[in-house]
């Protein structure tokens, strides 16, 4: 038989390879299709659950359905919607893999009078009014038996705690119960509702921000100041700026501790939130006689002042300026070994006082935040009158200033003589003030470990410290700008018994702070400050000397300038020329630095990494044809 042209083989080795090429492809596609790989390249792996959200969905006794509702066919939806929905479906595709199938997740388009519109109003997903006239909806529900939990809107500005949110509905719909908070406060935390009968209505106040987060996942209940008992179903006992408690209530609060009870306090030394403040507001302690037995007490009326942290700030003459009683806290002042505080990255306390342990500290005491060394205290009412003054006269006191701490073990109590009489034995004991007898279930001792959480500042739960608001097509949507809330979502998870949700809450940020430039500025500033006092010294020592100079002058003479205060005035305006130059040289300085920085990031980013490639590729064309040689 005749061999086959040589041309004919060629081909059909050709055509042959295409064809096992192509079936070898289908094949892997085929294969890894239903192989699982993920792989989350960033740093804080912001795009994979955590152990903790995995711990959750293993422990699941049942199903839970996840229903995201979405306009998707909507062509003029805004940009940063389309995209966060992208990577959400994306993101709840982890929880079906895995929860192994315990949590599903079903999408649907809620068309114009459709069913699908008709069930998102029913669960109470809110549909936005778009400037097409279309309606947009972008929320989601998880079901599970009778139990359902919605979250109406899926804001884009909350990517952050994407992973939070549904992490806890999922556990929420699981829950028997809602654990339960009780709060004690002198501020509105609570809200106000509409005020006016035959007159112009007042408009009520709404609860702060963290009383309905509190809400989603908590029962969140008011005790009076007065109250006389706590109950022992309370998970959670929160203090913020407790003013006038009856003495019967802060020994039930004893109580409540001894009996292992969970207890988070923020009183503060100046709460600018605070519309009545009342005489002498500032000047002592409420909860003395309790911080007393456990071993702590505060700097209360002083507040600190930590010029490494300052915040800047809008002052009544409408210039911006370093406030450096408003605390703006980052990492280095927060204890990265604390499951509350692990991962917070950011915090703000306005005028917050300092907490400080007494040698006798029964319990264990732990630094949850702190100032720096660069700080000391100072009266917390010249907070209302500007920092001139204040810069003038500081000294640090070389010290970090805790600011919260953490307090864990058996406790004792309060009140060994027993507790104050109520109003009725007080009356049948002819009005003289009595302990009472120690009664058969009053408590002496802990009988169960307890933690409270005390913390030396309350305006940092007002809204206006950790979340901006706006506008967004007819929606309110808020952006959460420090770590304020997550500290109180955090503690409270902790203190009212579960844990699982603190690591999710948070986790790492998006955005990355400059630290070089920070530093620099900071190490800026604080030459600033010595040129600063410096100029202010001598400025108030030439007015004395005017005035010494003036005090010798006779009354013809009043009118006029000797020639010695021309003298001293003179000086004194040479040497301010000369401290006014030294400080725009540092400003100058700080700038150049900043800029070299840049500089030397763009070098980087523009000509060196296509250096490296070009290298790189030179090297291994350079390498193939010294192969190929024969």
């Amino acid at each position: 038989m005749a061999d086959k042209p040589q041309g004919v083989e060629k081909s059909l080795f050709s055509v042959g390879g295409l064809v096992l090429l192509l079936l070898i492809l289908v094949l892997v596609n085929f294969v890894f299709a239903r192989v699982n790989l993920r792989w989350d390249a960033t740093e804080d792996n912001l795009y994979s659950l955590s152990d903790s959200t995995r711990e959750i969905l293993t422990g699941l006794k049942q199903n839970v359905a996840i229903k995201v509702y979405y306009s998707q066919n909507i062509v003029n939806s805004p940009v940063q919607v389309k995209t966060y929905a992208k990577r959400l479906l994306d993101f709840l595709a982890e929880y079906s893999y895995e929860s192994d199938g315990r949590v599903s997740v079903e999408v649907y388009d809620p068309g114009p009078d459709s069913e699908e519109e008709e069930w998102a109003q029913k669960y109470g997903i809110r549909g936005i009014d778009l400037p097409t006239g279309e309606t947009l909806y972008f929320g989601l529900v998880a079901t599970a038996a009778d139990q359902e939990e919605t979250i109406p809107f899926l804001d884009p500005t909350r990517e952050e705690n994407l992973e939070y949110d549904i992490t806890r509905i999922i556990s929420r719909v699981e829950a028997a119960r809602k654990r339960r908070i009780a709060i004690i406060s002198s501020l509105p935390v609570m809200g106000s509702p509409p005020m006016g009968f035959g007159m112009p209505q007042q408009q009520g106040m709404a609860p702060w921000l963290f009383v309905s987060e509190l809400r989603k996942t908590y029962e969140v209940e008011t005790l009076r100041p007065t109250a006389d008992r706590i109950d022992e179903a309370i998970d959670l006992l929160l203090l913020i700026q407790p003013r006038g408690l009856d003495d019967r209530l802060l020994f039930a609060i004893d109580q409540h501790v001894l009996r292992g009870g969970s207890l988070l306090i923020f009183t503060d030394p100046l709460a600018v939130t605070d519309p009545q403040p009342g005489p002498g507001a500032a000047d002592a302690e409420p909860l003395a006689p309790l911080f007393k037995a456990w071993g702590i007490r505060t700097s209360a009326p002083q507040a600190v002042v930590d010029m490494d942290n300052a915040t800047r700030l809008r002052n009544e003459a409408n210039q911006i300026e370093d406030n450096p009683f408003w605390l703006s806290l980052r990492q280095n002042g927060i204890n990265p070994d604390d499951i509350i505080t692990s991962k917070l990255e950011s915090l703000l306390l306005p005028v917050a006082g300092s907490i400080q342990k007494t040698p006798d500290c029964p319990v264990t005491y732990e630094r949850l935040v702190n100032s720096s060394p660069n700080s000391a205290l100072a009266d917390g009412s010249t907070a209302r009158f500007g920092v001139g003054e204040l810069r003038k006269s500081f000294q640090a006191s070389n010290i970090s200033h805790d600011l919260a701490v953490k307090l864990s073990g058996v406790f004792p109590t309060a009140f060994p003589d027993g507790g104050p009489r109520s109003t009725e034995e007080t009356e049948d004991a002819g009005g003289t003030e009595q302990a009472a007898p120690p009664a058969a279930e009053q408590l002496r001792q802990g009988v169960k470990p307890a933690t409270v959480i005390v913390v030396a500042d309350a305006d940092m739960l007002f809204d206006g410290y950790y979340v901006s608001r706006q506008n967004f097509l007819g929606f309110e949507m808020a952006q959460i700008f420090n770590d304020n809330l997550n500290f109180l979502l955090n503690a409270s998870e902790m203190l009212a018994g579960g844990q699982s949700l603190i690591k999710i809450r948070s986790r790492g940020k998006f955005e990355r702070p400059f630290t070089r430039v920070q530093a620099l500025e900071q190490k800026a500033q604080t030459r600033w400050l010595d040129r600063e006092q410096e100029l202010l010294r001598k400025i108030d020592a030439t007015n004395q000397k005017l005035q010494e100079i003036e005090q010798r002058k006779d009354a013809s003479q009043k009118l006029i300038l000797s020639t010695e205060q021309e003298a001293e005035i003179q000086k004194f305006q040479e040497e301010k020329l000369r401290i006014n130059r030294e400080l725009k040289g540092v400003r100058r300085n700080l700038r150049a630095d900043i800029e070299a920085l840049g500089t030397t990031v763009k070098v980087i980013n523009i000509f060196l990494m296509p250096l490296v490639v070009c290298i790189a590729g030179i090297g291994y064309a350079v390498f193939r044809r010294k192969r190929m040689r024969p």
